[in-house]
């Protein structure tokens, strides 16, 4: 065979060279790009190397007081409940990387889990209340704070609203996911941001309350009128949310957080009647709100 290739040959060689060097550079931008996302672990499966952080709480066992015997079951549940409710934050902190907007982490898994937190340590208080000294003030450990190992998600931390006020404990109402798909219409005439949205709808608190002693009466106007806020709120939270999220936003973004909430609202409220009268029970069977599409 002749050492000299034909024109033609020359050709098809430097065509087929470009071509694979084409391919070649666009192998390595594609390697690059991936190996910025995904390294190997050392079981060869790839994790992801922007970790979202992880949550981390104050502690609770060492700052109660003596537990009275009646009270330890019920409140060893409920720290149990508390750890269970940071690896729950901790696991939507991994299932919503690259969801919602600038405060995404802060509204939706921070402040939903203040509120639980609240309305355990309530429980807690009430269960040792209830045959020794009751003890005060543990809500001051509800606030959690994210431990940053890397991007929280696309945008900063992570976005929509929840805990502005503190107060709440699950009471099957989720306070996991957000998306929107909330129907219906406001009476107000806003067509332009209601007509599409829907309405909250609460149960009345104050026709089943018993009588209110008048060293308790602020204290139970001021939860009164902190209801009727969370149901404003949560209703504004409607409007601002449209078009955000999945198929479940409103029920565990919105009226979930909305019933936990309402829990540590309405317990507040039993306390107070409670310290001076015969404490109402069951005031958060009112808790659940339900949306008017």
């Amino acid at each position: 065979m002749s050492r000299a290739l034909p024109k033609y040959n020359k050709r098809r060689v430097a065509i087929i060279g470009g071509a694979a060097a084409v391919a070649l550079s666009g192998a390595v931008i594609a390697g690059s790009a991936l190996a910025g996302e995904t390294s190997k672990s050392n079981n060869g499966q790839a994790e992801t190397l922007a970790s979202p952080g992880t949550i981390s709480c104050p502690a609770v066992d060492g700052s109660l007081p003596a537990i009275p015997a009646s009270a330890q079951d019920e409140v060893t549940r409920n720290l149990a409940l508390l750890d269970t409710q940071i690896a729950e934050a901790n696991k939507r902190l991994v299932d919503t990387v690259g969801q919602g907007g600038a405060n995404f982490v802060q509204n939706a898994i921070l402040g939903p889990l203040e509120d639980k937190r609240v309305a355990t340590l309530n429980r807690i208080e009430t269960a040792i209340g209830r045959t020794a000294d009751k003890p005060e003030g543990l809500e001051a450990l509800a606030p959690c704070e994210l431990n940053a190992g890397g991007a929280a998600d696309a945008g900063g931390e992570a976005g929509e609203e929840a805990g502005e006020d503190a107060g709440a404990e699950p009471t099957g109402a989720a306070t996991e996911e957000a998306g929107g798909n909330a129907g219906g219409a406001d009476d107000t005439g806003d067509a332009g941001e209601a007509g599409a949205v829907g309405t909250v709808d609460c149960p009345a608190v104050e026709g089943s309350l018993p009588a209110i002693p008048a060293s308790a009466q602020d204290e139970v106007t001021r939860n009164l009128a902190l209801l009727d806020t969370q149901i404003a709120e949560a209703n504004q939270r409607l409007i601002d949310t449209v078009g955000q999220g999945g198929a479940n936003f409103v029920q565990n973004a919105i009226l979930g957080p909305l019933e936990d909430k309402r829990v540590a609202t309405l317990n507040r409220i039993e306390t107070a009647i409670g310290r001076t009268a015969d404490k109402p029970e069951g005031l958060e069977a009112l808790a659940p709100c339900e949306l008017n599409q």
